[in-house]
């Protein structure tokens, strides 16, 4: 049909749009009061207060197939059910988890020794500790402890389940001390970093796909009880469509703050949830606990990652860190290393010089360093290697 320009044009769009005045406390209430019912998650070993919790030794051991029904039950979880998993001692001895720990804290000393004093983006300047882009800071430090730290197949499965393959992780951490004021409720990156009125601004297809292009992670590197604030989270909070409007209204956080869960952690554990969970680090009302969490964004390799992380760089300084745990055996191990830390989309490119001659994408640097460890390469055979295929995605 063909609109002729005397016909009244309506209001109704084409595409909805979420309003602040169209958030509905009942419905958002109506959707966070549902029963997680464990006969739904059956790979899952308990729920608390809704929450469904995973042995991580079930989950590193399996394969095939099996990996595969459990993964979707993971996406299942995080689009449809609480929104949030978590893998008990998911991190151990076997990830360099205490030595990582003094690592991070190594980093926050020398920042405060150089007069560094990072922000938060929910709470107030200066009250937390914080490492921006932990993760090429952690590869630079320490590139075997590195690799180590990040073979771990819990945190390989759960961002494929969410995110599919070629997954960007980026990392910062977090140390909320003693008397740390808990932060505001609120969503995660890429609406969450908005203000309501740029937030207003997205058709609601994007709010519905905002949270698929990113998995929030959270490892506690240190005990996490009640009192020390581990970070409060209302299950199913994601489901709600209009929720990265409705997190800044009054009514909103006035029932996420009398409904919350907050459970405590033990050192090791990992929780991953839907960025669009609402959720906010707890008050520390605690003497002497110092509660670090490595907090980790997984982003999908068709969005943005939030740090700007040199990859070239963290490469060429693991590259031995690799060659010495495939030479051991560590097939999947190595796998989940260069997931964590290398481009694992061939895109973007300069088609000029980056033509797909065989297939449908040039070689992503995922690609390269499997193929440099396949065929032997040293480390300067990987660096002439790889330095031409940044060369080839140079505008």
């Amino acid at each position: 049909m063909t609109l002729r320009s005397a016909d009244p044009i309506t209001a109704v769009p084409r595409a909805d749009r979420i309003t602040e005045s169209g958030c509905n406390l009942d419905d958002f209430v109506a959707l966070t009061r549902r029963t997680t019912t464990l006969a739904d998650y059956p790979h899952a070993t308990s729920t608390e207060r809704g929450v469904l919790f995973y042995d991580s030794a079930t989950v590193t051991a399996a394969t095939g197939e099996a990996r595969e029904v459990l993964a979707d039950e993971l996406a299942d979880a995080l689009l449809n059910g609480p929104g949030i998993v978590v893998f008990a001692g998911a991190f151990d001895d076997r990830h360099g988890l205490a030595e990582t720990t003094a690592l991070f804290q190594d980093i926050i000393a020398d920042q405060n020794d150089a007069g560094v004093s990072n922000g938060d983006h929910f709470a107030k300047p200066g009250a937390n500790d914080r490492v921006w882009n932990a993760l090429q800071k952690f590869a630079e430090r320490d590139p075997e402890l590195f690799t180590r730290y990040y073979s771990n197949s819990v945190l390989a499965l759960i961002s494929e389940a969410w995110l599919g393959p070629w997954y960007q992780v980026t990392s910062s951490v977090n140390v909320v001390n003693p008397g740390g004021a808990a932060q505001n409720p609120h969503r995660d990156y890429h609406l969450g970093f908005m203000s309501t009125d740029t937030a207003a601004s997205f058709r609601a297809h994007v709010h519905r796909l905002s949270p698929a292009l990113t998995l929030q992670g959270a490892i506690a590197h240190v005990d996490m009880p009640i009192e020390s604030g581990p970070t409060m989270y209302l299950p199913y909070s994601q489901t709600y469509a209009a929720g990265y409007l409705a997190f800044n209204l009054p009514e909103f956080r006035e029932y996420f703050a009398n409904n919350y869960v907050q459970l405590p952690l033990s050192a090791g554990d990992a929780v991953f949830f839907n960025p669009a969970l609402f959720h906010a680090a707890g008050h520390n009302t605690s003497a002497d606990i110092k509660r670090m969490a490595n907090l980790l964004q997984v982003s999908s390799a068709f969005g943005r990652a939030m740090d700007a992380v040199d990859r070239s760089a963290m490469l060429r300084w693991i590259y031995p860190a690799l060659q010495q745990r495939a030479a051991a055996g560590d097939a999947r191990g190595v796998a989940n290393a260069i997931a964590a830390s290398a481009e694992g989309y061939a895109f973007p490119s300069n088609l000029d010089l980056d033509q797909p001659l065989t297939g449908l994408t040039g070689e992503s640097q995922a690609q390269l360093v499997a193929r440099a460890l396949a065929d032997g390469f040293d480390a300067a055979r990987f660096d002439q290697e790889l330095s031409a295929l940044d060369a080839r995605h140079i505008p």
